[in-house]
């Protein structure tokens, strides 16, 4: 009889039941939206001790070039990243921000995109703005 009682199930909780709450939209901030990315954009703004893109030269790139492209908002970090090359013994570092972007997926807003690198790079010398994306639902 002991031995059975090991075997005995113990009855589960109920899974909590989801919560629903009316969420209020407008045309610019739906609810719920499919079909938008999001959008992550690495620049570069200095090597590891050095610093060619001051935070106020990155503040007067956001202001002039960004938040016009993207007014509902945006969000910046910190970034750190390396490479080694082929012909390198060593890895490139580099001190960057990371600019992620969430928009609908339309054509307009990938060409606001690729002016915002393209700024970059020309303001810069840079050789590239990396550009990741992935497709989100989002809800306001």
């Amino acid at each position: 009889m002991l031995a059975l009682a090991g075997c005995a199930s113990v009855p589960r909780e109920a899974a909590p039941a989801p919560v629903t709450a009316t969420l209020h939209d407008d045309p610019a901030h739906p609810a719920l939206a499919t079909g938008w990315l999001r959008s992550e954009l690495y620049f570069g703004v200095g090597p590891d001790g050095d610093a060619p893109v001051d935070p106020a030269g990155w503040r007067q790139f956001l202001d002039r070039e960004v938040t016009p492209r993207f007014p509902d908002g945006l969000s910046v970090f910190d970034a750190y990243g390396q490479w080694l090359s082929r012909d390198q013994a060593t890895p490139g570092r580099l001190r960057s921000k990371l600019l992620v972007i969430l928009h609908p997926d339309t054509p307009e807003h990938r060409a606001r995109i690729d002016a915002i690198r393209l700024a970059w790079k020309r303001e810069t010398g840079h050789q590239s703005v990396l550009w990741s994306w992935q497709r989100v639902d989002v809800s306001f």
